[in-house]
């Protein structure tokens, strides 16, 4: 038999398909006259490949060995097909020898495409990859930021690796899927990178080999933020602080827009990277104020130069990161922590990565001990390697928004950056901006990696804002007619609300500060898909209103005005009520009461949840001992993690592990510490040991060696 051209899009191709781990392989296709395969922006990490096969032409079909998979390739047309140790089709993929299109399988739920745009399984849609402030009801749904990487339970993902062009969009309106440039000529080269698994997690391991893991985050970035808008002067920038540490409500950081978005901000107005006299009139001093009482500072920063590019912070004298760098220096020195960059919809993907790459070599290079910190409002595949946290743009502050939010944070977890949150309490006001929706907004914002309330009339956005008698600063044309009701801001009840969800959050440190370890080491999220730990229940497929937290923490918003109640499907086996402790059994929709101040909040049995003592910043000393809360019925655990929380020390080794064990038949806790370091915890020796209610069992003092616990049945 003659061997067959390989062709696609008119063109005679090059295939290679390359071996990057066990779970995931690389096809890549580019003109036969072409010898070099040069993407205009490569999002993938440089490495090694094993090639698997190369060709540009086949006279028979080939069975290509990979791990307990086979690659089945065939031609007339380029086709490729991944099946199992059983023969079971995992994905199929083709490419048309003159047409544009290259086609996949889509017979199963589908995730991911990054943030915003419809519908929580993505099938049924078509997905233009453009996106920007307005891409798909912002009102709803925020920005939409476009990425073509796709993930499924069915047991694969796919990763687009920068398809040049205006990279077409994605036709998932039917089981046999679809990808389309806009042009033939877009067509090529083409770079895919396939991961398999039966196991949802390891795909966004295997996500994290290709594009690179997010770095660990400064532990104060897992406290609350509160934004500020429009300032009436350095006073209030100061009573604002002062109130949080007056009202005991926990706080870690204090974020400033500047002027342009706002009639008198923390700069001179749009792309200034100047401080505001009439705000603050003596930066130094006020940074060290607000440093004194424990704040960190974030400064915003906006028009970019739009093209931005570079991979060092060398200065070029043009729009090169080293030359916009230099702009911040003054601020910086004077004393802000972070920053916020906004805007980017202009920016192309390579420009809007080396921002990210801007605001993580910038930072490291000033001050080379201590963990950088950004949150943007736009990015692309790759960013999270980078550092850079992201939020979902600007939303109205309705119910369909909240509800909106849920879903467009586990896709975007799931496919662009795994550290994201949204406008607490929604950006645009509208008349549905009540006392309840914030509330209810803010309770799920608690388990967000971005805990940060942020919006216009940004007073209402304050814990006690609901209880002042006025709006703040409105920032609406004068004609705006979406205002709440004013005798809804008369509301003493929110506050002390508000203040549980601080108090829980700061109780969490250590869990989640662990989880962001895991999502650094592991490219796991903090916030999954139920299919995420359940992919063999269809049900948690249909359930993008609630999620994990981890895996041992279920949280449920309540997301219905009026809602008193909260219907929800819990995953197979034994949980447990986190405000009650009451056991119920899983694999099936439950119906829970749920007042104002709660939250559906459940843990799986076999967990060992730490749950440390109130802090008002993260950095805070406390006498107080951890307490290890026990949920018995299945074996289990956890891991502590810890360090200082803040420097690059953690690089070098300076980091504790601690194994947690819980077995459930001789009622045993185990602990045991990993390889001892010069790092010593910063709590104090003692452990207190808990039921499934929060009632203490026993406190015990613990110097970091191995201890067996045991409990009463």
């Amino acid at each position: 038999m003659a061997a067959i051209e390989l062709r696609h899009a008119g063109t005679p191709v090059k295939l290679t398909l390359e071996k990057l781990s066990d779970r995931t392989f690389e096809v890549r296709l580019q003109r036969t006259d072409s010898n070099d395969f040069n993407l205009p922006f490569d999002a993938a990490l440089p490495g090694s490949r094993e090639v698997l096969w190369q060709g540009t032409s086949l006279d028979q079909a080939a069975n290509i060995p990979f791990g307990s998979y086979q690659i089945h390739l065939s031609s007339e047309p380029l086709a490729l097909e991944v099946r199992d140790a059983s023969k079971k089709v995992i994905q199929s993929f083709q490419w048309q020898p003159e047409g544009k299109t290259f086609t996949f399988h889509a017979d199963a739920p589908v995730f991911g495409l990054g943030g915003g745009g419809p519908g929580f399984d993505r099938r049924g849609a078509v997905f233009p990859m453009k996106d920007g402030w307005g891409g798909y009801k912002r009102e709803s749904h925020g920005s939409r930021v476009a990425v073509p990487y796709l993930i499924s339970p069915a047991g694969w993902s796919l990763f687009f690796n920068h398809l040049p062009g205006q990279m077409g969009e994605f036709d998932l309106r039917n089981p046999i899927a679809g990808y389309r440039p806009d042009a033939a000529q877009d067509a090529l080269p083409f770079d895919l990178f396939v991961s398999l698994s039966e196991d949802p997690a390891l795909l966004a391991v295997e996500r994290g080999k290709i594009e690179g893991n997010a770095p660990l985050p400064p532990k104060w970035a897992l406290g609350y933020m509160q934004s500020h808008r429009t300032l009436a002067g350095p006073d209030e920038v100061m009573s604002v602080a002062k109130t949080f540490r007056d009202h005991h409500l926990p706080c870690d950081a204090l974020i400033y827009l500047g002027t342009g978005y706002c009639p008198a901000g923390w700069n001179k107005g749009h792309g200034s990277l100047d401080f505001n006299p009439k705000i603050f009139p003596k930066p130094a001093e006020m940074m060290k104020d607000l440093h004194d009482l424990d704040f960190k500072v974030v400064l915003h920063a906006n028009r970019v130069p739009e093209k931005l590019h570079g991979d060092t912070l060398t200065p070029d004298g043009g729009d090169s990161i080293g030359s916009y760098w230099e702009s911040h220096l003054p601020a910086f020195a004077t004393g802000a922590d972070a920053w916020w960059p906004d805007d980017g919809d202009e920016l192309s993907a390579a420009s809007r990565v080396a921002r990210h790459r801007l605001y993580e070599l910038g930072p490291l290079r000033e001050r080379s001990n201590e963990r950088p910190w950004s949150l943007h409002r736009t990015g692309y595949l790759g960013v999270q390697k980078y550092g850079g946290w992201m939020w979902s743009g600007d939303p109205d502050s309705t119910w369909d928004t909240l509800r909106a939010q849920v879903t467009v944070g586990l896709n975007h977890s799931v496919s662009l950056t795994p550290f994201w949150g949204s406008d607490t309490g929604g950006f645009i006001p509208s008349k549905e901006l009540t006392s309840e929706l914030y509330v209810r907004w803010f309770e799920f914002s608690c388990f967000t990696p971005s805990f940060r309330s942020h919006g216009r009339s940004w007073h209402l956005h304050l814990p006690w804002g609901w209880n002042t008698g006025e709006f703040g600063p409105l920032e609406v044309d004068a004609n705006f007619t979406g205002l709440p009701a004013l005798e809804d801001t008369r509301n003493p009840g929110i506050e002390p609300i508000c203040k549980k969800y601080l108090e829980l959050r700061y109780q969490l440190l250590t869990y989640n500060y662990t989880l962001a370890r895991e999502t650094s080491e592991r490219g796991i999220p903090m916030m999954r898909p139920l299919w995420m730990h359940a992919p063999d229940e269809p049900e948690t497929m249909k359930h993008g209103d609630e999620f994990f937290w981890g895996k041992d923490l279920l949280v449920a918003p309540v997301l219905e005005k009026g809602a008193t109640r909260r219907t929800l499907y819990l995953p197979k086996g034994k949980w447990y009520d986190f405000w009650t402790g009451l056991p119920v059994e899983g694999g099936r929709e439950i119906t829970r009461p749920a007042d104002l101040a709660t939250l559906p909040l459940y843990v799986r049995a076999g967990a060992v949840l730490p749950i440390d003592p109130v802090r008002q910043f993260t950095s805070q000393a406390t006498d107080e001992p951890l307490a290890l809360r026990i949920y018995p019925g299945a074996d289990g655990g956890t891991e502590i993690y810890q360090d200082d929380g803040t420097s690059m020390d953690f690089s070098k080794g300076l980091s504790l592990t601690t194994q947690m064990t819980w077995r459930d038949g001789p009622h045993m806790l185990h602990l045991k510490s990993g390889k001892k370091s010069d790092y010593v915890p910063a709590w104090p020796k003692r452990i207190r040991v808990e039921s499934a209610n929060g009632q203490e069992v026993r406190t015990i003092p613990w110097d970091g060696s191995k201890l067996d616990i045991p409990l009463e049945h």
